[in-house]
């Protein structure tokens, strides 16, 4: 721990001694980005004006634990950025007569310091893991300190209900879902399937581990006239063969039978939504699971938009191909991906799709999976190639395999606006 943190920590039990009656808690905001969550905003309870607050008097400090998660050295303890600061109310809207301060954090996909979840590789907890995250925030001038979270706002995630469960036979899974709030016969679905690093039981997680809960959002919401989001939960992985081992499409998998009947609940439970637009999408082994789906329910799904697609062009048989070619898909993947490598998996479906005469299938490849914001460096920023999921969640994908753009009725599209479009 480096010498200011343990300096500020010592403080902050000394002013605990004499000044009790101060209110030491916050509120943390999480929120999700390209690259996963970070903890972009902390609100404290001040009692400070306009006039009087000063922001570059705080000083932030995090320190990262867990007690399964193995956390690196450099990324356990040490201190945020303050970008900016403003009185707000008790859930960080601006307001010059609220009785809160809002400390806005920087945060960045190289600054580990940001994020409140960790990748894992220990048996016991697979995969990314919400850790504990513990911020002292001190008033230097003052020698004022908040040192306990009471509450945690994630604005997307808060849109869906995590407390659902569904149990097929011997297989159990979670789920998170969104309810749009003008939801009527026209609703659609769109279903989200998480890749193998967001198993558990845990279904904030497939929404925050990357961008997915994006699909709740205004922006894309509105394509859509409001949809129904569904993002179901594997408590491994939706490539697992029930046998310790991975599959790719060589055999079957344990889960996609128990996996369509929630799909099917879920649409039985909610008779206001359009049973003939179902939409299926999902990343990595979301995206294996996705075409295994298709070429198992051929006729219930409205399109598909499958990134980083894992599942091995070699076991999908010359039959198969043809049960899915009507099929409407928009396919998303990198060249460098090293994970699910595209000459093993998308390309050859795609082009094997094409030969077969499909007329709506889209597939958006890219060199590299960058920085899109422009923020970190634009192109010169590489995110992993694996990582190309990130255009689908942010609804940037326009152009098809040759460079030309997607198009609806003649006019340009989004992968979302295109998806909004397909119907069974």
């Amino acid at each position: 721990m480096n010498k200011r943190l343990l300096f500020f920590l010592l403080m902050s039990m000394t002013t605990l001694l004499f000044a009790q009656s101060d209110d030491a808690s916050y509120t943390v905001v999480v929120e999700g980005f390209d690259w996963g969550p970070g903890v972009s905003k902390v609100i404290l309870p001040a009692g400070t004006t306009d006039s009087d607050l000063n922001w570059q008097d705080y000083a932030v400090f995090v320190r990262r634990s867990s007690t399964c998660v193995a956390i690196p050295a450099g990324q356990i303890s040490g201190q945020r950025e303050v970008l900016h600061g403003y009185v707000s109310d008790r859930q960080g809207t601006v307001d010059p007569a609220g009785q809160y301060i809002t400390l806005v954090l920087a945060v960045a996909p190289n600054d580990p310091l940001g994020s409140p979840i960790q990748y894992s590789v220990k048996e016991e907890c697979p995969g990314n893991n919400w850790i504990d995250y513990g911020l002292v925030i001190v008033e230097q001038s003052t020698g004022r300190v908040w040192h306990t979270e009471t509450d945690r706002i994630i604005p997307l995630i808060d849109r869906f209900d995590l407390s659902s469960m569904f149990t097929h036979e011997d297989v159990q899974l979670t789920y998170a879902s969104y309810t749009p709030s003008n939801s009527n016969d026209q609703s659609p679905l769109i279903i989200w399937l998480h890749g193998g690093g967001e198993g558990g039981t845990d279904p904030s997680i497939p929404l925050v581990a990357n961008r997915a809960a994006n699909y709740a959002s205004d922006d894309i919401q509105a394509y859509f006239g409001g949809a129904y989001v569904l993002a179901p939960q594997t408590p491994t992985r939706w490539m697992d063969d029930g046998k310790g081992g991975t599959t790719r499409g060589q055999v079957d998998d344990m889960y996609h039978a128990a996996l369509f009947a929630l799909i099917q609940q879920f649409v039985a439970d909610h008779p206001d939504l359009d049973r003939d637009r179902i939409y299926v999408g999902g990343c990595s082994n979301g995206g294996y699971m996705t075409l295994k789906l298709l070429v198992e329910h051929p006729d219930y799904f409205a399109a598909a938009f499958p990134s980083a697609l894992a599942y091995f062009s070699e076991y999908l048989t010359d039959a198969q191909v043809e049960r899915i070619k009507d099929i409407p898909m928009w396919f998303v993947h990198a060249k460098d991906d090293p994970v699910t490598v595209p000459d093993k998996t998308v390309v050859p479906v795609y082009r094997r799709l094409q030969a077969a005469g499909a007329g709506n299938v889209h597939f958006s490849y890219y060199d590299h999976v960058v920085d899109i914001t422009g923020l970190f460096g634009g192109e010169g920023y590489h995110y992993s190639g694996h990582w190309s999921w990130i255009y689908c969640h942010a609804n940037v994908c326009r152009r098809d395999m040759d460079g030309s753009l997607v198009l609806v009725d003649g006019r340009p599209v989004t992968i979302m606006e295109w998806l909004a479009a397909q119907s069974r």
